[in-house]
Protein backbone atom coordinates (compact mmCIF):
# COMPACT_ATOMS: atom_id res chain seq x y z
CA UNK A 1 0.00 0.00 0.00
CA UNK A 2 2.92 2.31 0.63
CA UNK A 3 3.55 2.10 -3.48
CA UNK A 4 -0.21 2.98 -3.99
CA UNK A 5 -0.13 5.72 -1.80
CA UNK A 6 2.80 7.55 -3.06
CA UNK A 7 2.09 6.49 -7.21
CA UNK A 8 -1.71 8.55 -6.04
CA UNK A 9 0.26 11.44 -4.41
CA UNK A 10 2.47 11.92 -7.61
CA UNK A 11 -0.47 11.66 -9.67
CA UNK A 12 -1.88 14.48 -7.38
CA UNK A 13 1.07 16.18 -7.45
CA UNK A 14 1.02 16.10 -11.20
CA UNK A 15 -2.38 16.89 -11.35
CA UNK A 16 -1.92 19.88 -9.69
CA UNK A 17 1.30 21.13 -11.93
CA UNK A 18 -0.72 20.38 -14.83
CA UNK A 19 -3.80 21.96 -13.72
CA UNK A 20 -5.54 18.86 -14.75
CA UNK A 21 -8.44 19.41 -12.04
CA UNK A 22 -10.12 16.18 -12.73
CA UNK A 23 -7.16 13.79 -12.03
CA UNK A 24 -6.32 16.28 -8.90
CA UNK A 25 -10.09 15.73 -7.45
CA UNK A 26 -9.71 11.57 -8.30
CA UNK A 27 -6.41 11.01 -6.41
CA UNK A 28 -6.59 13.61 -3.68
CA UNK A 29 -9.52 11.83 -1.93
CA UNK A 30 -7.55 8.21 -2.25
CA UNK A 31 -4.46 9.38 -0.18
CA UNK A 32 -5.70 8.62 3.23
CA UNK A 33 -7.65 5.70 2.27
CA UNK A 34 -4.25 4.11 0.92
CA UNK A 35 -2.68 4.86 4.17
CA UNK A 36 -5.72 3.80 6.59
CA UNK A 37 -5.27 0.57 4.73
CA UNK A 38 -1.49 0.31 5.05
CA UNK A 39 -1.90 1.26 8.97
CA UNK A 40 -4.94 -1.84 9.09
CA UNK A 41 -2.85 -4.08 8.00
CA UNK A 42 -0.25 -3.67 10.02
CA UNK A 43 -0.01 -5.91 12.59
CA UNK A 44 0.22 -4.13 15.77
CA UNK A 45 -0.35 -4.76 19.64
CA UNK A 46 0.90 -1.02 20.29
CA UNK A 47 -1.78 1.33 22.13
CA UNK A 48 -2.73 4.52 19.98
CA UNK A 49 -3.30 2.82 16.95
CA UNK A 50 -7.12 4.15 17.07
CA UNK A 51 -5.75 7.65 17.75
CA UNK A 52 -3.42 7.47 14.34
CA UNK A 53 -6.78 5.84 12.35
CA UNK A 54 -8.88 8.37 14.19
CA UNK A 55 -6.25 11.54 13.14
CA UNK A 56 -6.02 10.49 9.47
CA UNK A 57 -9.70 9.86 8.84
CA UNK A 58 -9.88 13.67 9.89
CA UNK A 59 -6.73 14.20 7.60
CA UNK A 60 -9.25 12.88 4.52
CA UNK A 61 -12.29 14.90 5.59
CA UNK A 62 -9.84 18.12 4.98
CA UNK A 63 -8.52 16.90 1.71
CA UNK A 64 -12.21 16.65 0.70
CA UNK A 65 -13.35 19.93 2.27
CA UNK A 66 -10.37 21.81 0.80
CA UNK A 67 -11.22 20.59 -2.83
CA UNK A 68 -14.31 22.26 -2.71
CA UNK A 69 -13.10 25.82 -1.14
CA UNK A 70 -13.52 27.33 -4.35
CA UNK A 71 -17.11 26.79 -4.06
CA UNK A 72 -17.33 28.60 -0.53
CA UNK A 73 -15.08 29.88 1.93
CA UNK A 74 -16.71 27.86 4.68
CA UNK A 75 -14.63 24.77 3.01
CA UNK A 76 -11.68 26.19 4.07
CA UNK A 77 -13.02 26.97 7.88
CA UNK A 78 -14.24 23.00 7.95
CA UNK A 79 -10.63 22.12 6.17
CA UNK A 80 -8.89 23.95 9.25
CA UNK A 81 -11.19 22.25 11.63
CA UNK A 82 -10.67 19.13 10.32
CA UNK A 83 -6.84 19.20 10.42
CA UNK A 84 -6.59 20.59 13.90
CA UNK A 85 -8.33 17.50 15.23
CA UNK A 86 -6.34 15.46 13.45
CA UNK A 87 -3.54 17.37 15.10
CA UNK A 88 -4.83 17.12 18.34
CA UNK A 89 -5.44 13.14 17.81
CA UNK A 90 -1.32 12.84 17.06
CA UNK A 91 -0.56 15.49 19.95
CA UNK A 92 -2.49 12.52 22.27
CA UNK A 93 -0.64 9.53 20.54
CA UNK A 94 2.80 10.66 20.91
CA UNK A 95 1.95 12.01 24.66
CA UNK A 96 0.43 8.41 25.20
CA UNK A 97 4.06 7.10 24.31
CA UNK A 98 5.64 5.80 27.51
CA UNK A 99 9.24 5.32 28.57
CA UNK A 100 11.80 5.42 31.40
CA UNK A 101 13.85 7.64 29.09
CA UNK A 102 14.39 11.71 29.65
CA UNK A 103 12.29 14.35 26.79
CA UNK A 104 14.54 15.44 24.46
CA UNK A 105 12.74 18.88 25.14
CA UNK A 106 14.15 18.18 28.86
CA UNK A 107 17.77 17.70 27.60
CA UNK A 108 17.60 20.45 25.49
CA UNK A 109 14.87 22.99 25.95
CA UNK A 110 16.42 25.23 23.30
CA UNK A 111 14.25 23.55 20.74
CA UNK A 112 11.11 24.49 22.77
CA UNK A 113 12.13 27.98 22.82
CA UNK A 114 12.73 27.93 18.79
CA UNK A 115 9.87 25.60 18.05
CA UNK A 116 7.46 28.72 19.63
CA UNK A 117 9.65 31.36 18.20
CA UNK A 118 8.84 29.91 15.24
CA UNK A 119 5.12 29.63 15.73
CA UNK A 120 4.66 33.02 16.68
CA UNK A 121 6.48 34.86 13.86
CA UNK A 122 4.46 33.04 11.43
CA UNK A 123 1.44 34.22 13.03
CA UNK A 124 3.22 37.87 13.49
CA UNK A 125 3.70 37.74 9.37
CA UNK A 126 -0.08 36.56 8.39
CA UNK A 127 -1.56 38.34 11.57
CA UNK A 128 -2.38 41.65 9.49
CA UNK A 129 -3.49 39.30 5.82
CA UNK A 130 -6.23 36.87 8.15
CA UNK A 131 -9.16 39.47 8.53
CA UNK A 132 -11.41 37.01 10.20
CA UNK A 133 -10.06 34.30 10.50
CA UNK A 134 -7.38 35.53 12.98
CA UNK A 135 -8.24 33.17 16.00
CA UNK A 136 -8.62 30.30 14.07
CA UNK A 137 -5.40 30.35 12.34
CA UNK A 138 -3.79 31.63 15.37
CA UNK A 139 -4.95 28.42 17.01
CA UNK A 140 -4.13 26.51 14.39
CA UNK A 141 -0.48 27.77 14.61
CA UNK A 142 -0.35 27.44 18.13
CA UNK A 143 -1.94 23.32 17.89
CA UNK A 144 0.61 22.23 15.21
CA UNK A 145 3.73 23.87 17.03
CA UNK A 146 2.81 21.18 19.83
CA UNK A 147 2.32 18.63 17.90
CA UNK A 148 5.88 19.53 16.60
CA UNK A 149 7.02 19.49 20.16
CA UNK A 150 5.17 16.61 21.21
CA UNK A 151 7.26 14.35 18.77
CA UNK A 152 10.81 16.07 19.97
CA UNK A 153 9.42 15.50 23.25
CA UNK A 154 9.06 11.31 22.48
CA UNK A 155 12.44 11.71 20.53
CA UNK A 156 14.43 9.46 22.73
CA UNK A 157 11.89 7.20 24.11
CA UNK A 158 11.05 5.15 21.27
CA UNK A 159 13.57 3.49 19.04
CA UNK A 160 15.75 5.35 16.93
CA UNK A 161 14.05 4.75 13.20
CA UNK A 162 10.84 5.38 14.46
CA UNK A 163 12.17 8.52 16.17
CA UNK A 164 13.27 10.22 12.65
CA UNK A 165 10.44 8.86 11.06
CA UNK A 166 7.96 10.83 13.72
CA UNK A 167 9.97 13.75 13.69
CA UNK A 168 10.43 14.33 9.95
CA UNK A 169 6.35 13.63 9.77
CA UNK A 170 5.57 16.37 12.08
CA UNK A 171 8.44 18.81 10.73
CA UNK A 172 6.89 17.78 7.11
CA UNK A 173 3.46 18.94 8.09
CA UNK A 174 4.80 22.29 9.97
CA UNK A 175 6.29 23.21 6.08
CA UNK A 176 3.23 22.01 4.26
CA UNK A 177 1.28 24.52 6.46
CA UNK A 178 3.20 26.62 6.73
CA UNK A 179 3.29 26.67 2.63
CA UNK A 180 -0.39 26.82 2.66
CA UNK A 181 -0.63 29.79 5.14
CA UNK A 182 1.94 31.96 3.24
CA UNK A 183 0.84 30.72 -0.30
CA UNK A 184 -3.06 31.76 1.14
CA UNK A 185 -2.51 34.97 2.97
CA UNK A 186 0.63 36.82 2.93
CA UNK A 187 2.21 36.17 -0.45
CA UNK A 188 1.25 33.34 -3.26
CA UNK A 189 4.00 31.79 -4.89
CA UNK A 190 4.32 29.42 -8.44
CA UNK A 191 3.72 25.88 -7.46
CA UNK A 192 2.55 26.67 -4.61
CA UNK A 193 0.22 24.04 -4.40
CA UNK A 194 2.50 20.94 -5.76
CA UNK A 195 5.34 21.88 -2.42
CA UNK A 196 2.26 21.77 -0.43
CA UNK A 197 1.04 18.85 -1.68
CA UNK A 198 4.19 17.12 -1.18
CA UNK A 199 5.48 17.83 2.09
CA UNK A 200 1.95 16.87 3.21
CA UNK A 201 2.06 13.39 1.76
CA UNK A 202 5.75 13.30 3.19
CA UNK A 203 3.99 14.17 6.67
CA UNK A 204 1.55 11.19 6.65
CA UNK A 205 3.51 8.32 5.31
CA UNK A 206 6.28 9.54 7.80
CA UNK A 207 3.91 9.48 10.97
CA UNK A 208 2.58 6.16 9.72
CA UNK A 209 5.30 5.16 8.72
CA UNK A 210 7.25 5.91 12.07
CA UNK A 211 4.40 3.76 14.38
CA UNK A 212 4.75 0.49 11.95
CA UNK A 213 8.86 1.12 13.08
CA UNK A 214 8.29 1.17 16.40
CA UNK A 215 6.06 -2.00 16.39
CA UNK A 216 8.89 -3.95 14.70
CA UNK A 217 11.24 -3.04 17.36
CA UNK A 218 8.40 -4.39 19.92
CA UNK A 219 8.04 -7.38 17.51
CA UNK A 220 11.74 -8.07 17.97
CA UNK A 221 12.59 -7.56 21.49
CA UNK A 222 12.76 -11.26 23.59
Amino acid sequence: MAMVFWLLALLDVAGIATNQQALHFIAKPLLIPALLLLLFFTKSYLPGKNLLFAGLFFSWMGDVFLLFEYKNAHFFIFGLASFLTTHIFYIVYFLKIRSANISLLKKQPVLTVLVLAYGAGLVWLLYPHLGDLELPVTLYAAVICIMLLSSLHIFLKVNNKAARHFLAGASAFVISDTLLAIDKFYLPFAYAGVFIMLTYCAAQYFIVQGFILQQAQDDAKP
